[in-house]
């Protein structure tokens, strides 16, 4: 059977009919050992037998059945809203509460916005504090309001769109969450992290075009154990990066994310006056150079992660986020 009858999902997307991808939904066991201080990497990944409709869709099981998944499967319906008027410092602590990265912003029940874990990021790194400053003066986020730093107008999309539509939405944005709606109502939100669940797999001779070597960020920025949270959130604005990688004397040790920043911090009223080390997730999981986005979409579902690190004989030469995955995938079908 030729490729181009094998699957369409991509295809779909009115981007380029040269590359299309075969759905093949593989359940792999991955075993997970020490290499190294600090760094896990997968050992070994056991294959079953793979499953494929005729539809080309993505795959679920339930009770043994499958069936495609839509994005009204993928979202979260628990939508978590705030006011304008809320502060930083109550925004926070719902999304630390929550364990979400976000909240859809409402203003007379009409949505006007949404604020993010990068959105408090930029506001800490920008010298906000977490107290007020009685004396240096300045604000914090006990006073900032959320309709100060929030996004607008926020982009949504229809909950009986197909997926691929979502990932073109969110290529075309650069952005990792859409709230979702029906018949003009917001009923669930979506993100970059629910997409990679439902990826489809490239075919065997098309692998070699779907390694994360190709998809990853080649830049890793690190920083040293010692430093200040404050200082590191200031690093990861300037960067433009939601994590960086925590060393021990020029080894790796952990990885710190703007989650890290939101849940440990920011939502736990701790001052950022801490090192760093103290506070990052370790060890490090880690893929290969050389693996195929399916494999590392399926480590990153498996361990809830959203950064995965590559390395190349030990040695740590890029991140690959969600986003990256979900590019790589709209990719395919140009």
């Amino acid at each position: 059977m030729k490729i181009s009858e094998e699957l369409n999902w991509f295809s779909m997307l009115n981007i380029g009919a040269a590359s299309v991808i075969r759905i093949n939904f593989l359940i792999k066991l991955i075993d997970i050992t020490v290499v190294g201080e600090g760094i896990l990497e997968p050992e070994e990944l056991k294959k079953e037998p793979s499953i494929s409709l005729g539809n080309n869709l993505p795959l679920r099981r339930d009770h043994g059945l499958t069936a495609p998944l839509s994005l009204e499967e993928l979202m979260t319906r628990e939508v978590v809203t705030v006011t304008p008027q809320y502060t930083l410092y109550e925004a926070a602590h719902l999304m630390g509460e929550k364990r979400i990265g976000s909240l859809l912003v409402l203003k007379y029940d009409t949505l006007v916005g949404i604020i993010t874990e990068r959105d408090l990021l930029n506001v800490v790194s920008c010298g906000v504090k977490l107290e007020k400053d009685w004396i240096g003066g300045g604000t914090s986020i006990r006073e900032e309001k959320v309709e100060s730093v929030m996004s607008f107008p926020v982009v949504k999309i229809c909950s009986d769109s197909p997926l691929k539509e979502a990932a073109r939405i969110m290529i075309e944005k650069r952005i990792r969450r859409l709230a979702v709606c029906d018949s003009g109502e917001v009923v669930g939100i979506v993100t970059a992290g629910d997409m990679i669940r439902s990826l489809p797999e490239a075919p065997e001779k098309m692998k070699v075009w779907f390694q994360v070597d190709y998809f990853m960020a080649k830049k890793v920025v690190t920083v040293d154990e010692e430093m200040l949270v404050e200082n590191v959130a200031g690093v990861m604005a300037a960067k433009r990066v939601g994590s960086v990688i925590v060393t021990k004397q020029g080894k790796p040790k952990g990885i710190f994310t703007e989650r890290d920043l939101l849940t440990k911090f920011l939502a736990g009223d701790k001052s950022l006056i801490a090192e760093v080390g103290d506070h990052c997730s370790s060890p490090l999981i880690t893929a290969p150079i050389g693996m195929c986005i399916h494999e590392a979409a399926k480590l990153m579902t498996k361990n809830r992660i959203k950064r995965l690190p590559i390395t190349k004989e030990k040695e740590l030469i890029g991140v690959l986020s969600a986003r990256d995955l979900v590019e790589a995938y709209a990719r395919a079908a140009t």
